[in-house]
């Protein structure tokens, strides 16, 4: 496994289907090849997804180091110990909030350290993780707290269409207010050096969605488009950035999924994410651009509707792994 990246992968909260997914995706034995993943959690909720069952088995380590990378054995880092009431599937508790946010904290801290490569999230929950204290948004802004990053952007991307956020959770009403040149300018710099570093892509392709219908129809519509977005876009390109729009969205996703661009900026959250999930509803990474650590992250929820059924699908997590590897190998080059 020597030159393989180390990657920390977070159980999420260990009510929802976190634990299921990290099995079905670390038996595809394909992963071991180009990595060695470690999984941060609790050894109770693999235990009781494994009951009765032969493989996999679950190698309990106190350090990454420890690892073996063997397919069929899952290395993990017992971060919590819950008790087996605090953590039935589909039954989110305090407790397991306050577990889930502590894999994180502790992965965050040993890619500081230089101890893993990237780190790949399951889901939690947002309100749970506020109610165990941490009134943050989301895993996103957790993150960027955590590494003192004040310019972030969250960017969603599959093999046909890879889609970067200007504006991410905030009410459709206060997204004018929130989006202006500044802003934008900096999300097609972040995005183009991460699409650059991190991707492999010398000269990344960047068009930029319209927020008004129509583009504005020349301010029939709306005036975002003329008083921020074009002047963000003209002064990225004066700076070289290959950056083109504002482009009416209702046709440039298509355009974009063709292979026009590498990258769609989307003014608000489901702008961008309702053509990205039609396209890639099983195997969407998110994937966090600006921080100074690699972080990748399944593109969907808990669940726990279906939390302990079996029927879970470990394909946005095993596509979470491989975009993580890539930007680790990506970075090591530099």
């Amino acid at each position: 496994m020597d030159g393989v990246p180390l990657i920390g992968i977070t159980m999420g909260d260990p009510s929802g289907i976190g634990p299921e997914i990290i099995v079905k995706a670390l038996s595809d034995q394909g992963l071991y090849k180009s990595c060695l993943p470690v999984v941060l959690g609790d050894p109770g909720a693999l235990a009781l997804l494994l009951k009765g069952k032969d493989t996999p088995s679950v190698n309990t380590v106190s350090h990454p180091s420890e690892a073996k990378g063997r397919p069929g054995q899952i290395d993990l880092m017992a971060i919590s110990q819950l008790k087996e009431d605090r953590m039935i599937p589909g039954r989110p508790t305090t407790e397991g909030g306050k577990a889930m946010v502590a894999y994180i904290l502790k992965a965050v801290e040993m890619l500081q350290q230089e101890e893993l490569s990237a780190m790949v999230t399951c889901p939690i929950s947002k309100a749970l993780m506020q109610e165990a204290g941490y009134t943050f948004e989301g895993h996103t802004e957790l993150l960027a707290h955590l590494t003192g990053c004040r310019d972030y952007i969250m960017m969603l991307a599959g093999d046909r269409l890879r889609v970067a956020l200007v504006t991410i959770h905030c009410a459709l009403k206060d997204v004018p207010a929130n989006v202006d040149e500044e802003k934008i300018y900096k999300t097609i710099n972040i995005t183009s050096n991460a699409l650059r570093e991190d991707f492999g892509l010398e000269n990344p392709r960047i068009a930029l969605a319209a927020l008004n219908p129509h583009a504005g129809e020349s301010g029939l519509f709306g005036s975002e488009e003329t008083a921020f977005i074009e002047p963000a876009i003209k002064r990225a390109q004066e700076e070289g950035y290959l950056v083109e729009g504002p482009f009416p969205a209702d046709t440039l996703f298509h355009r974009a999924a063709g292979g026009q661009f590498d990258v769609v900026i989307a003014m608000y959250h489901d702008q961008g994410l309702i053509p990205l999930k039609l396209l890639h509803f099983s195997d969407a990474v998110n994937v966090t651009l600006g921080l100074p650590i690699i972080r990748t992250s399944v593109d969907h929820g808990t669940a726990y509707e279906i939390a302990g059924k079996g029927v879970a699908d470990p394909s946005s997590l095993k596509a979470a792994i491989r975009t993580a590897v890539t930007m680790a190998a990506n970075r090591a080059k530099r």
